[in-house]
């Protein structure tokens, strides 16, 4: 079958391994793998993680035999991609000038609104109440949020740790947008927790120090901001990540299918690409369109794997 599209090696590898930094949905929700556009996936429920038969075994009896319960559920990967159009002009122009790449620059562009379109998805999905069970969540009031330093109730040291003690399975990592964050790290009950012997409760935390605290292998800031203005109107920008915190299992070795129970993870098929085509009919001289694309599904497999504070600050 013949594509208009030529794949680009070199623009393939600049789309692979631009990475923006201040994204976090590849380390929130992981991508693995699946060789088939739609797919199959277990949903894991707390009966997959507790029920134990008896494992006793007769002289001569027989092994209880187990059945693992979780939930066959099938999905389908989506396209993502986008288009930039560059002129043959602009092509030319670059020749004569060492280190410009018009195609190059397109590329990272696209991927960059390519990644900020994803990390938009997964904050939805994670900082959404409804991902949740009932008894894995908890909504901050006024008095109780986090920015509200002169208030008794405000007390992110009891929100946090009334989480992770009922936990069933260790939250191992924390997942909050950067607002949420400039309000923790300057807690006084935060501070005073860590430095106790501070009682003007004066100074500021570090993620290492919050991560040590709380015993977190990893904590997530999410720093991406994405405009909420129409086309052509004033710039207005908002925080991708909410003012909400989450606390989930990772398991950096489960599958999608059996092998391990994490709370959420990313179905990829194939891996991002970029690829041009020829316009000819764009521009005097003609153009090139380069395409970047991906196809991927966000999915929760482990929801009872998490526990949400809604309304942080």
């Amino acid at each position: 079958m013949n594509f208009p599209f030529v794949p680009a090696p070199q623009y393939t590898a600049i789309a692979l391994a631009y990475t923006n930094r201040q994204m976090i949905a590849d380390e929130v929700l992981p991508r693995i793998t699946v060789n088939e556009r739609s797919f199959k996936w277990d949903k894991h429920t707390k009966s997959d993680l507790f029920q134990v038969p008896s494992t006793l075994v007769g002289r001569k009896g027989s092994p209880n035999e187990v059945e693992f319960t979780a939930t066959e559920e099938t999905s389908s990967v989506g396209d993502y991609g986008l288009d930039d159009v560059v002129p043959r002009e602009d092509i030319e122009a670059a020749r004569s000038k060492p280190g410009l790449d018009p195609l190059g620059r397109a590329t990272e562009g696209i991927s960059n609104l390519i990644m900020l379109d994803r990390e938009i998805r997964t904050a939805d999905l994670v900082f959404a109440a409804g991902t949740y069970p009932v008894g894995n969540k908890v909504q901050l009031s006024t008095t109780d949020q986090w920015n509200e330093y002169g208030e008794a109730n405000s007390d992110p040291v009891a929100d946090i740790l009334t989480g992770k003690e009922a936990a069933l399975m260790s939250y191992n990592t924390c997942v909050m947008g950067e607002a949420v964050w400039f309000a923790l790290r300057r807690h006084p009950k935060l501070l005073a927790a860590f430095f106790p012997v501070n009682a003007s409760g004066g100074g500021i935390l570090s993620l290492q120090q919050f991560a040590e605290l709380f015993e977190f292998e990893r904590v997530l800031v999410g720093r991406a901001y994405k405009a909420t203005n129409k086309p052509g109107q004033t710039l207005s920008l908002s925080r991708v990540w909410g003012n909400h915190f989450s606390m989930l299992h990772q398991n950096p070795l489960a599958g999608l299918r059996g092998n391990g129970i994490t709370f959420g993870a990313t179905a990829e098929h194939g891996t991002r690409f970029a690829s041009t085509m020829d316009e000819p009919k764009i521009g005097l001289k003609g153009s090139t369109r380069v395409r970047v694309g991906e196809t991927v599904k966000e999915l929760i497999t482990a929801s009872d794997c998490g526990y949400f504070i809604q309304d942080a600050i």
